[in-house]
């Protein structure tokens, strides 16, 4: 799962799913978006809750995006399976590249307050 802020819409949050079935790569991503006015100008609290059945997006406690198992299996919902988290800022790219990069904003700040996991 991906949350993205965006250079070129730095309004925007984006939460997007990547499994074998539904990736980029091939087109058939599903994710949503939502606006966030202050995205790069205050903290927020970026969550996912996950359970057998869904996984979910919120933004300070306002759900946007849900993907729910389809029971069509592991290429459609790995989630089952063991796997990392990743914290990543990326720089370029097909998305937020997609205007250019511009190289008087560096260096810049990739700020996380904190990460919590919790687990039933």
């Amino acid at each position: 799962m991906t949350h993205f802020l965006g250079q070129y819409r730095p309004d925007t949050v984006s939460s997007t799913l990547h499994t074998a079935r539904y990736n980029h790569m091939v087109g058939t991503q599903v994710g949503k978006k939502t606006t966030l006015t202050t995205a790069t100008t205050a903290f927020h609290v970026y969550s996912m809750e996950w359970d057998e059945n869904e996984i979910s997006s919120y933004v300070d406690g306002n759900q946007f995006f849900t993907y729910k198992n389809n029971g069509e299996g592991i290429d459609a919902w790995p989630f089952d399976q063991p796997f990392y988290l990743i914290l990543n800022l990326a720089i370029g790219g097909n998305l937020g590249g997609k205007k250019g990069i511009d190289d008087s904003l560096f260096p810049h700040k990739f700020e996380v307050d904190y990460v919590r996991v919790y687990q039933k």
